[in-house]
This record gives C-alpha cells, structure tokens and sequence, in this order.
C-alpha cells in the first residue's frame, strides 16, 4: 500500500505566548519583510501553504493590555495579497471571521486573492460571539454564542454560491437564508481553483460538524499519537452523511518543533524554549485565565492559589484568551499536579500550556512526523515555529530533505493551485 504524502502548513501567528518574540534572533511581527521571508523560506521547501493568523481586538487582562498583544497584528488580506506578488506556487491561507465579516463582501475579496495568486487562496473559518470583540463593530454582540456555527455555516454555503456563479452561474443570485437575505451580482469572474480552500479551527463537537460539512482542512491540536487517531477517526467518520469522502477532508494539527544535533541537546533547548515562551509574568497572566481573579501578588515562583477560581460570569480577560470548559476541575487537576511534582505556578504553566511539540534530531522529528500521517493520526501538520521569521528555516533546511528522501515529500510542486497541492479535487464552477 502506498505511503501517505505528508501535508505540511506554516503558521505565522503573531506573537502569542508559542512566540518568543524577546528573543534576540526574533524578528518583526508586523513588517513585510518579516512575512515574506517567511512565505519565500517555506515556498524554498515545497510547504503547501503559509498561513496567518487575525485578531480583531486586542485582548486585556484586568483593564490593560496583554503583555502579548503590545505590537498588533496587520489585516491578513492585505499581507497575503502582497505576499502573491512575491511568490509563486506556496497556497495563501488567512484567518477571517464569519462573525464580524459579510458574506458578499468577503467571497469578493476571496475571490480576487484567488484571482492575482492564481488559484492559491485559504480561507480559515473562525467565529467569535464576544461583547468584547463586538464592541469594535456596529452591532456589538448581536449574535448569541449558541449561534456562531449556524451563521458560520450559512456564511460558506452562501460564498460558494457566489463563488459558483450564483443563480444563473453568470453572478446573478438571490440567497434567502435563516442568517443571509442577499441579492445581487458577484462582479468577479470564476476562481482559478473553483473555490478557495476552507480549512476550519475548532476541536469542539460542534466544530467538527462544522468541518465534516463543510471544510477542506481542520486546523486542530491534540497531544498523542492515540489521541490523534481517535481525533481523527471521529472527524472521518462524520464526512458520509454529507456524502463525503474521507480524502475530502484534511485534518492538521498545529505543532512546534525543536531540533537538536543530538536528542540530548533538543531536549536541552527544548527546555529552554519553553522558559521564554512562559516568562514570570506571562505564567501569571495565563493563571489568571482559569483562576478569573487578579493574581498579580503571587509569586511566579511560589504555590498556586489555595483558593478556587471565581465562576462568575464577569472576567478578568477579554478577547481571544485561553478557555478551560471546567474552571474549577482544571483547577483542581493543576494543584494535584504541582502537590505530586512539587511545581510553582511557572513550572506548572510550562508543563500545561505546551502546544504538541515534536523535539529531536532532524531525523527523529521527520521519522515521528511521518509516523504520526502513516497511522491516521493526522494527514500532515500546520508548523508553528517559536522564532518569527527564521524558525521555519531551520525545519526546511534539515527535515524537509528527509522527509523527501522517505517519498512521503514532493521533491517540487507538480501543480500551480493550492487544491492540487493538497490533492482535493478542483471545485467545478458553470461554464
């Protein structure tokens, strides 16, 4: 039988608690130039596509700014458009939301990134029902959190309607939806690859429904190897019922990486990343999280909280935060943990808030990559590295070649659109 290809994403995310972005080889998060080294870097090794994250409210914590979101985070359309120009094969995936964006005006400026990257477009769906994010819009926070996944369905169903040509498959259409009353003329003609890809973040049950409708890709996260494939079986095992294959839809977990020359000095500076990814005041800020109280006081070194997290409904951080579906028996689990390891808050923030990292020599990261495709716990990997722009380098120059030499890597692209790199079938569009 013949071997899975891995597909492989690369994610820059904008700083975040994943990016050490004090670090003195790290470069801008907001210059052009850091994104198109970026995006050059990972097209010089055949990566399928890059890939932006969006935010569209800085978040706070107790009425200031996080201390992670000081520099802001430029408009994805923007950046990906100018990064067409700068390259030529790798897809261009950014993060929109569906709960802040129209459906017309959205499918619009897709298309039209479809059009001048000829056919390498992305569209990552995410929702937000927050008062907090909404308070930078018109309406606010029109749309009750029950109804995110309603509206994000109806807001793809409608862009691939315009993106098929509408009505009359010329662009004439009237949409009447439950979300959507829209009429009129989508002025782009037909898109490169059909429709741009539609790739979906999001491990709740909901939003598997949502990706096994209709998504291309679910960027996901999960630890082990078990955990992946039942993450994996789940979601495969949901495409039928919409009368669709598995091979319809790609599930990529996002990861980081540590490469050593030995698995002794990765897991040396495995550590070490860790320690600048979760800095003193970083461990309190995302303890705060759970807690919902000011925790400022406490000692980054010292013991957790004796006292349980407040369950309120007001909280100390807005925007795009960590959430925990239990706060109390989160924390309950944390303070058994750091009691049986003897762990102050930072070392026990390390230990809990780690993206899947793969860390080894080149050749154990490439073997365990490839691992993890073979036996359906995943059909490639969306790459987060913790040096932006320069972290991505490192993977291309020393575990691409392995993973090529194994065949489970192209040795170049052998199509122009990002539907042939990902070997999904180009959506047919009215003639």
């Amino acid at each position: 039988m013949a071997q899975k290809q891995v597909i492989l994403g690369a994610h820059f995310p904008g700083v975040n608690n994943m990016t050490v972005w004090s670090d003195p080889q790290a470069g801008s998060q907001i210059e052009f130039e850091s994104f198109e080294r970026f995006a050059r870097a990972a097209e010089r090794g055949k990566l399928d596509f890059v890939f932006l994250a969006e935010g569209l409210r800085l978040r706070e914590q107790r009425g200031q700014l996080h201390d992670l979101d000081v520099v802001g985070r430029p408009n994805t359309l923007v950046v990906l458009a100018a990064l067409a120009a700068v390259t030529e094969r790798i897809g261009l995936a950014g993060t929109l939301n569906a709960t802040f964006n129209e459906p017309y005006n959205l499918a619009r400026q897709l298309a039209t990134l479809d059009h001048v990257s000829g056919g390498r477009s992305a569209w990552n769906v995410v929702t937000s029902p927050g008062a907090f994010t909404g308070e930078n819009f018109r309406r606010g926070a029109y749309l009750p959190h029950e109804q995110r996944y309603e509206r994000a369905r109806e807001f793809v169903e409608l862009a691939r309607h315009l993106w098929d040509g509408g009505d009359d498959g010329r662009g004439a259409f009237d949409y009447q939806g439950a979300q959507f009353n829209v009429r009129g003329r989508l002025d782009v003609p037909p898109l490169p690859q059909g429709h741009p890809i539609i790739i979906q973040a999001g491990d709740s049950s909901q939003g598997r429904e949502f990706a096994a409708r209709s998504a291309d890709a679910i960027f996901t996260r999960h630890g082990s190897l078990e955990q992946g494939q039942a993450f994996y079986a789940d979601v495969k095992a949901r495409l039928s019922r919409y009368g669709r294959a598995e091979a319809d839809l790609k599930i990529l977990p996002g990861v980081g990486f540590v490469l050593g020359d030995t698995p002794e000095d990765a897991a040396a500076r495995h550590a070490e990343v860790r320690r600048q990814q979760v800095s003193p005041q970083t461990a309190i800020v995302l303890l705060e999280q759970l807690w919902n109280r000011d925790l400022s006081g406490f000692d980054p070194d010292g013991p957790l909280p004796d006292f349980d997290p407040d369950v309120s409904a007001a909280t100390v951080a807005k925007g795009r935060t960590r959430q925990h579906d239990d706060n109390l028996a989160t924390a309950h689990q944390w303070r058994e943990l750091a009691r049986r390891e003897n762990l102050g808050i930072r070392d026990l923030i390390i230990k809990v808030t780690g993206r899947q990292q793969f860390v080894g020599t080149p050749a154990q990261v490439a073997d365990e990559m490839n691992r993890y495709v073979q036996q359906n716990a995943s059909d490639g990997f969306i790459l987060v590295p913790h040096l932006i722009p320069s972290g991505i380098e490192e993977f291309v120059d020393r575990v691409v070649p392995l993973l090529q030499e194994k065949g489970v890597f192209r040795q170049d692209y052998a199509g122009t659109t990002l539907r042939e790199h990902l070997g999904l079938a180009t959506q047919a569009v009215p003639a």
